[in-house]
């Protein structure tokens, strides 16, 4: 594999793992970060680590944004993020040689192509793609194992517009193993990592009910999740329910969504979480059922013919148990 020059902006944990790893697989990598203990910390380590990044005589590189992007309540502080991203753009502007940044923080979606991208064009006077190239390739690291996630993934996700930028990624991160799956829009990948995150947060939400109402009735309940994860379509098939835009139907789901949340409450148990799948499967419902109406109106007897023919165009509906 040719090693290729690589700088992390950032360099908490998920800037350490993803630099040493990349050292490790043999690239020349610069740690770049404004904390002073984590400078000397770094450089007690053995490693290149500088308080700015300067690109005016360096070759082409990779450019990775490991920044903090926290909550400020029920948004994200970019702060930082922006800051860090800046000094890129700075110093892109005196580079002479052809520099990709790789937005690797988890932010909201839009944010590599909104955010990113302005600032680079604005501070370096140059254009993303001619310019520089631009992408995002979110981290699935835990803080607990980060080195040894991003030595070993288990799933890598490029994103970018430009198919040689993607080429470019795909070649060095590769070899680390994995699936590895490339989007062309950036916000494909950044919308990626906050589900990912958002989607395991509800699952341990979601047990975490299921464990109250256990408590209420004497039950054990780690056998019974541990059974249910792997009786439930819902944990062993990745595609069930993953069909956006179609709310589930049938008789079971229904049923048993609303007949729980009786059965908890005459157990003196709040289920907020289990509440919401109900409004939501009924808020998507009202909204589907409002389209159908609209395009039966406005369908042709021949387009009537063939929605008939397809329950799920029909209904909208993610038919996934028995009826």
């Amino acid at each position: 594999m040719q090693s290729s020059r690589i700088f992390i902006v950032g360099s908490g944990v998920v800037g350490a793992a993803t630099g040493e790893g990349f050292l490790a697989a043999g690239h020349e990598v610069t740690f770049i970060d404004i904390a002073p203990e984590r400078v000397r910390a770094l450089r007690a380590r053995g490693l290149d680590v500088r308080t700015e990044i300067d690109l005016t005589a360096e070759p082409d590189s990779l450019i990775f944004l490991t920044l903090p992007t926290p909550n400020d309540g029920h948004s994200y502080d970019l702060s930082a993020f922006t800051a860090g991203t800046a000094s890129v753009g700075r110093a892109l502007a005196t580079a002479q040689a052809h520099h990709t940044v790789v937005v690797r923080s988890t932010v909201p979606p839009g944010t590599t192509e909104g955010l990113v991208r302005t600032v680079l064009e604005e501070l370096s006077g140059r254009t993303a793609g001619a310019g520089f190239g631009l992408a995002s390739n979110p981290e699935f690291l835990r803080a607990a194992s980060a080195a040894e996630d991003f030595a070993h993934p288990w799933m890598t996700v490029i994103a970018s517009r430009d198919p040689q930028t993607v080429e470019r990624l795909r070649t060095v991160l590769a070899p680390f193993g994995g699936e590895l799956r490339t989007f062309a829009d950036p916000a494909e990948a950044e919308f990626i990592k906050c589900a990912h995150n958002i989607f395991n947060a509800t699952k341990i939400s979601f047990w975490n009910e299921m464990w109250l109402v256990a408590q209420k009735l004497g039950l054990d309940l780690d056998p019974i999740a541990a059974t249910v994860a792997r009786s439930a379509e819902g944990s062993i098939n990745p595609r069930y329910g993953i069909r956006g835009g179609a709310p589930y139907g049938g008789v079971c789901l229904p049923k048993d969504t609303r007949g729980f949340l009786g059965f908890a409450d005459s157990v003196g148990v709040e289920m907020p979480l289990l509440s919401a799948v109900v409004a939501t499967n009924d808020r998507l419902a009202q909204i589907v059922d409002h389209e159908v109406d609209t395009a039966t109106h406005a369908a042709g007897a021949d387009q009537l013919r063939t929605r008939a023919a397809d329950p799920v165009a029909v209904t909208g509906r993610q038919q996934h148990e028995p009826a």
